[in-house]
């Protein structure tokens, strides 16, 4: 029997989804997420033991799908709980792979634990012939207790591939391969239950740690907007008039129809927050290039993805509404 005293200790966070899913049958397409409670998950992966001593704690119990932002408040109170508590070396949070990027984006923004955050989940449910589950939350709690993972933010384990939260995305809707770094690389990978990193841990520039988080009924309502073809813009009107702010998901570098671009620009001159972003999956939306953000009150989002930049606008929008405030959060980020 290993010595528990000389183990480190790892808090899992559970939240549901595919990694906690249950099929009728194992050959079923369809399942149910979050079937499973976070003890199930864990007896299932007996070499855990061995590694670490685990403190399990379910959190929610939802498909990612229905992710909301109570639960985000939730999971960054009891995050920022446990960073500051001296028994805990690492943080381990299982979370459905719909939204799991946004997930990760969000608490790498308002929590600072030096200590390693891993975020993991399973694109097969937990009684799927093969399922991904087990391997999975294997490596995030071995990358969650080794010290390379330490001040690095939030992590995203899937597949042996580490991604930080500022680049990871969800790239395909089936598979095994279903995550990627586009632009910026993954930042390395598992084996041997070791973590390999490909660079060492960067400066983070933008995070609210130390600010209090509202309750999430008073967080601000921030949108996306999807361009496409013969884009009608009663759309964007109607959201404009309900909304704080509004990503613009648009075509090529962040473009849209001029009905919609129209709109968008009355939208901003009445105080609402606009930024463009690009549906493409990759690359970056510079200012004033093709359009003229200098003078249509836009923000341009860099290489976020129209999700993760309405994360930080929903952010940054709690503490300033000023544009110039605004758009340099987008340039630091």
């Amino acid at each position: 029997m290993p010595d528990a005293s000389r183990l480190p200790t790892i808090a899992v966070l559970a939240t549901g989804g595919t990694i906690a899913g249950a099929q009728s049958a194992a050959q079923a397409v369809g399942y149910v997420a979050g079937a499973f409670d976070i003890g199930r998950l864990l007896a299932a992966v007996p070499a855990l033991g061995g590694m670490a001593v685990l403190r399990p704690e379910q959190i929610a119990n939802v498909g990612s799908q229905d992710m909301r932002h109570d639960v985000w408040h939730a999971l960054a109170t009891r995050i920022r709980a446990l960073a500051a508590d001296a028994s805990i070396d690492g943080i381990v949070v299982t979370h459905g792979t719909d939204t799991l990027e946004e997930t990760a984006y969000f608490l790498d923004l308002v929590t600072a634990p030096g200590k390693p955050l891993v975020l993991t989940g399973a694109m097969r449910p937990a009684t799927a012939l093969g399922a991904d589950g087990p391997a999975n939350l294997y490596a995030a709690v071995a990358l969650a207790a080794h010290e390379q993972a330490r001040g690095r933010g939030a992590l995203v384990l899937m597949n042996e591939h580490i991604h930080d939260a500022r680049g990871v995305q969800k790239i395909a809707a089936t598979g095994l391969a279903a995550f990627d770094s586009p632009d910026r690389g993954t930042a390395g990978v598992m084996q041997a239950g070791r973590p390999r990193f490909h660079r060492p841990a960067a400066a983070r520039r933008v995070a609210w740690p130390d600010a209090p988080l509202p309750d999430a009924a008073q967080w601000p309502r921030v949108g996306i907007v999807y361009a496409h073809a013969d884009m009608q813009a009663d759309v964007v009107e109607y959201m404009a008039q309900r909304y704080q702010g509004l990503v613009l998901a648009g075509v090529g570098d962040g473009n849209a129809g001029a009905d919609a671009m129209r709109v968008l620009a009355d939208a901003a001159s009445r105080g609402v927050a606009v930024v463009r972003a690009s549906r493409t999956g990759r690359g970056h939306v510079a200012p004033n290039v093709e359009v003229d953000d200098e003078g249509l009150g836009f923000i341009a989002a860099g290489d976020l993805n129209p999700q993760k930049a309405r994360v930080l606008l929903m952010l940054a929008l709690m503490s300033n509404t000023d544009r110039a405030a605004l758009r340099r959060c987008f340039e630091a980020a």
